[in-house]
């Protein structure tokens, strides 16, 4: 049994993208994994300011909601990073959080799944926002593999995603995750 991490970065609840985190959550539920999906808008996550203080004494000075869930990260065997997509990059509400994982970056040991929607029917400019997120999670957490991507163009409606492929998609990576 895994502990599988769910981290939903859309500021639109039951949007696109948070209804792939909820598919991705039913799977690994159904395989017995202790599953727990985050909506970081919900979350108060003030802004790394580069301080650098962190070094020095392993967490951030901040008195917000990230300590609780940097725990979270460090316990996770699973982690998934999934945002909407509006300017070619992942959501403020993700960045802001993975700015702030300065002082724990190195001791993360997860596999790691990546899923973004976005408006744009072209899928190759989603591979941008890919590759911004995997610059965390390839270049700074050295001992994660990443185990599945999921890209979603052409859903710009909340719900547009309902019906489509990526959905069940989600739902088998989080049953074999």
């Amino acid at each position: 049994m895994k502990n599988v991490l769910v981290l939903s970065s859309s500021p639109r609840e039951n949007g696109n993208s948070d209804i792939l985190c909820k598919q991705f959550a039913l799977g690994a539920k159904e395989s017995g994994h202790n599953v727990e999906v985050v909506r970081i808008p919900n979350k108060k996550i003030g802004y790394c300011i580069g301080c650098y203080a962190c070094r020095n004494t392993g967490k951030c000075f901040q008195k917000d909601d990230m300590a609780e869930l940097t725990e979270k990260v460090l316990k996770a065997d699973v982690i998934v990073f999934a945002t909407p997509v509006y300017f070619y990059t992942m959501s403020a509400q993700l960045k802001t959080f993975i700015d702030r994982l300065t002082p724990i970056y190195e001791e993360v040991k997860a596999d790691i799944y990546i899923m973004c929607t976005a408006w744009d029917p072209e899928v190759k400019n989603l591979q941008l926002t890919v590759e911004s997120i995997r610059g965390l999670t390839r270049d700074c957490f050295e001992d994660c593999t990443e185990k599945g991507v999921i890209v979603v163009g052409d859903v710009g409606s909340k719900g547009e995603i309902n019906g489509r492929i990526e959905l069940q998609q989600a739902y088998e990576m989080g049953k074999n995750c």
